[in-house]
């Protein structure tokens, strides 16, 4: 149907509108971060903890009920959790902690030498407390500057502790509310979509729904398994330390190839202040272990739990989470892969649409793809007409 041109101004007018309510809506979002993290954050626990809820509630309990459960279940997982890793992390934390004069010794005696020897600096003197004075005396003012900057940074940082505790003490309030009341929220957000498009909106978030829900749940276990694989493997080589960076780098392992990185470098640097110098046992044990771990993300982990769920390019998914990072904080880092997961199923959407419009088509319907085709079967000769393909 070929539109009028006061229809087509109509039409763009109205899309021009909602362009405009959606950056209005991320500019006020983007206002509101530093106090939107437990409100997230609780309706992500609510969004999980719901199939649970709902399943209890069909046994015959009633909402309150089952949420109070599921809440308990999940307390005594969190308590269990402290009671195993609380100890371990504590024991090494006092590895490093007794393992500081040696690395001292070892930067004196060894890494500063080295550097020395390599860039021409001298950098020993500066250990001289004396002269760390000397040059302080004789740069006061810049001195001045930087305790003005540094202490300004101590006082931010105390009001961001008070600001996460009071995060922390929120969360678990919001999340229960947001979990009692989740079936009614849903319906009251569906009651306001116009009867038009609530098909469509319905389509895309079961989708989302269940891209989001497999790839949380298979990125948990596959950050958990990796973590067990690392520490285990740090601790079977000797490394003291291996424990407390196999947990580290399983944990941030949810970014490709950054929970490696941080680990194996410092798993070297662990290992060669151990060792008091280069051990290639111990670094051989250090890179075997990631390589293994690498290996077992790549080739069964990740496609045996979590598959293809979020169907973006590795590339992609590092810079979605450097952007959320950027632009709305740690909050941002947080939601980037679920927000780029939902993103990348209207993406999809938007892509049907198009192959199947009159802009793509444009006045030779025929040679529309219809889906599973791919643009290289569709070959269209000179000089012949495309509805005789």
């Amino acid at each position: 149907m070929t539109l009028t041109p006061e229809a087509e101004i109509a039409l763009f007018l109205r899309r021009l509108k909602w362009v405009a309510v959606i950056v209005g809506v991320l500019w006020v979002v983007s206002l509101l971060s530093p106090i939107l993290t437990p409100f997230v954050l609780a309706l992500l626990l609510a969004w999980l903890g719901d199939p649970l809820v709902d399943r209890i509630e069909r046994a015959g309990r009633s909402r309150n009920m089952a949420v109070s459960l599921v809440f308990v279940l999940a307390l005594l997982l969190f308590v269990l959790a402290l009671m195993i890793l609380v100890p371990m992390i504590e024991r090494q934390i006092m590895t490093l902690i007794d393992a500081l004069p040696q690395m001292r010794t070892w930067a004196i005696s060894t890494a500063i030498p080295w550097l020395e020897a390599k860039t021409g600096v001298e950098l020993m003197g500066w250990l001289d407390p004396e002269r760390l004075i000397d040059w302080i005396r004789s740069h006061w003012e810049q001195a001045g500057g930087a305790a003005k900057t540094f202490f300004g940074y101590v006082q931010r940082s105390g009001f961001a502790m008070v600001t996460w505790v009071i995060n922390l003490a929120l969360l678990p309030i919001l999340a229960f509310y947001f979990l009692r009341d989740w079936d009614r929220l849903v319906e009251r957000v569906a009651a306001v979509i116009p009867r038009a498009y609530i098909g469509t909106v319905s389509r895309l978030a079961l989708e989302s729904n269940d891209v989001l829900g497999g790839f949380i749940r298979g990125q948990f276990l596959v950050m958990l398994a990796l973590g067990v694989i690392y520490a285990t493997g740090l601790s079977i080589i000797g490394l003291n330390l291996g424990l407390l960076i196999g947990i580290i780098a399983g944990f941030i392992s949810f970014i490709p190839y950054l929970g490696a990185t941080t680990g194996i470098v410092l798993a070297l640097l662990a290992a060669v202040v151990q060792a008091q110098g280069l051990d290639l046992k111990l670094l051989i044990g250090v890179g075997v272990v990631f390589t293994v771990g690498q290996l077992l993300e790549s080739y069964v982990l990740t496609p045996r739990i979590v598959g293809d769920k979020i169907g973006l390019h590795p590339v992609a998914v590092i810079f979605a989470v450097m952007a959320g990072g950027q632009l709305f904080g740690f909050l941002g880092m947080l939601l980037a892969l679920p927000v780029a997961a939902v993103a990348n199923v209207l993406l999809r959407y938007a892509h049907e649409q198009y192959t199947h419009s009159d802009l793509y088509a444009g006045e030779r319907a025929g040679i529309v793809l219809q889906s599973g085709t791919t643009e290289r079967s569709v070959i269209v000769e000179p000089g012949k007409d495309a509805d005789r393909l």
